[in-house]
């Protein structure tokens, strides 16, 4: 794919340099529009100038003038990840790698370098890989990792609820995932400020970014090598018992897509719910009064601020058409989940009500759906429902206008959320929760089931009726403790 002859149809190079605060500024070689640096701030304005000009198909560049194509429409994204015979997620076969226009040093390189992971493949080695991953997510105890995530959520609030004064982002936000998803993966003592900070930085295209990325591959590595020569009943130690045989280095780059993915976008996640909590009277009184449960809640910020706003690049693996647009073998293209989102043909009102409806592109779809978004959705669901019941107060502690977000190509995500609420007292919560042990793997199990277990199968042995004993007197005492366990289960203490 050569620079001259990229997006033929559509641009023109101007003829003279734009009047200062012309929007042209926001434009590069051949006309196209930047999705980076200071015009390119507000990228949801930036994708609807272009879905005028263009259609559901636009042509841009990426930092460092790299031409793109970003697919904004709603079908033409699911038309992209549902087609493998025409496009791709093997970034070897993107014709500016190749070439050399994407540089090693490229801000972008992290996100877009092809990795052994399933994201990447294709055919019989998706399947292995993937396979792997949803084996071993399939032996994660749901109902277990709720109890950890409202256990950890108790030990957040702990943290700040005596001083009446809380940032929603940096105290919770950040924090929550990346606790639970270092307690799935079995390395709860690598969670540290360190390690949320480099996941955040990875993903922003920074100078910092490649340092980051290779700061957590060195954890994750670490990580994967103790656990194989001493495995234990967690996500790791399951995916690297796989019967698909996966190496270390599969092994470490599987564990960073799986944490940076699922941290990433639950802490986004978490935040645009809880923005919206505070600064939207109706919304929460929704809430409040039973109209509406944390879960339509979550929906609805799926389809408002997708956790990622797009994911980059597929790759054209033929001459083809898409929304309109010539596509040549070997272009690339932009997963567009907040611009599809918001496509006018399947939500004519930006402030459209879709509770209930799940056909939002937050989770992509296709072979490369995310596996671990019912993860992602417990986190939310149980983390926003624990604070609101500890703070019923909160409220936001400045203006709505005063909040600032940071945006990069990837997502969008608040810098920070002030909140105050009336000084609460700690609560007596478990030093470490623990997780139940894990069943063994179902190889056809594809994602987490949101449905829960009968009462009859999960009810622990401490809460079955004892069997009749010839004593002549009862024992309250011991059916006391027998219903105090019971409540303790049913708690989730």
């Amino acid at each position: 794919m050569s620079r001259e002859p990229l997006f033929p149809p559509t641009t023109h190079e101007p003829t003279t340099a734009p009047p200062p605060g012309c929007p042209a500024h926001g434009t590069g070689p051949g006309g196209l529009r930047r999705l980076y640096g200071p015009d390119a701030e507000d990228l949801g304005a930036v994708y609807e100038e272009l879905r005028a000009e263009h259609g559901s198909v636009a042509p841009a560049l990426l930092h460092e003038d790299v031409p793109i194509w970003v697919v904004l429409g709603h079908t033409e994204n699911l038309q992209m990840v549902a087609t493998p015979t025409r496009y791709t997620r093997d970034t070897r076969l993107w014709t500016c790698l190749q070439d050399g226009t994407v540089k090693p040093d490229h801000p972008l390189m992290p996100i877009v370098a092809w990795q052994p992971i399933c994201c990447h493949a294709e055919g019989e080695e998706h399947l292995r890989l993937r396979g792997a991953v949803t084996g071993a997510m399939s032996t994660i105890d749901h109902r277990g990792i709720r109890r950890y995530i409202n256990r950890a959520t108790q030990h957040l609030v702990n943290k700040f609820c005596e001083e009446g004064r809380v940032d929603l982002v940096s105290q919770f936000a950040e924090h929550l995932p990346m606790a639970v998803m270092c307690e799935i993966l079995g390395m709860p003592d690598e969670y540290n400020d360190q390690i949320v900070h480099a996941a955040r930085d990875m993903l922003k295209g920074t100078e910092t970014a490649i340092a980051s990325n290779a700061y957590l591959m060195d954890v994750l590595m670490r990580h994967a090598v103790r656990r194989r020569a001493q495995p234990e009943d967690d996500f790791t130690s399951h995916l690297i018992n796989h019967p698909a045989g996966l190496t270390d280095e599969e092994v470490g780059h599987h564990l960073r897509v799986v944490l940076i993915v699922s941290y990433e976008a639950t802490a986004n996640l978490l935040a645009n719910v809880l923005r919206v909590v505070l600064t939207d009277p109706g919304f929460r009184a929704q809430l409040n009064g039973g109209q509406m449960t944390v879960p339509q809640a979550v929906e609805q910020s799926l389809w408002d601020e997708p956790p990622f706003s797009t994911i980059l690049p597929y790759v054209a693996k033929q001459d083809t058409e898409l929304g309109g647009q010539r596509i040549r073998k070997g272009d690339g293209l932009i997963l567009g989940m907040a611009p599809g989102n918001a496509d006018p043909r399947v939500r004519p009102e930006p402030n459209a009500n879709m509770y209930g409806n799940r056909s939002h592109l937050a989770f992509s779809g296709g072979p490369h759906e995310c596996p671990g978004q019912d993860i992602g959705r417990a986190i939310a669901d149980v983390g926003v429902d624990a604070l609101l019941t500890r703070l019923p107060d909160v409220e936001l502690a400045c203006d709505e206008d005063e909040l600032r977000w940071r945006e990069s190509i990837s997502n969008r995500h608040l810098v920070e959320l002030p909140a105050k609420f009336a000084p609460k007292p700690q609560q007596d919560v478990m030093q470490r929760p623990s997780i139940n042990p894990l069943p063994q793997q179902r190889p056809n199990d594809w994602e987490v089931s949101n449905v829960q277990p009968s009462a009859a199968t999960e009810r622990p042995a401490a809460s079955k009726p004892a069997a009749p004993t010839p004593t002549a007197m009862p024992e309250p005492a011991a059916r006391q403790n027998v219903f105090r366990r019971l409540l303790r289960w049913w708690r989730g203490d």
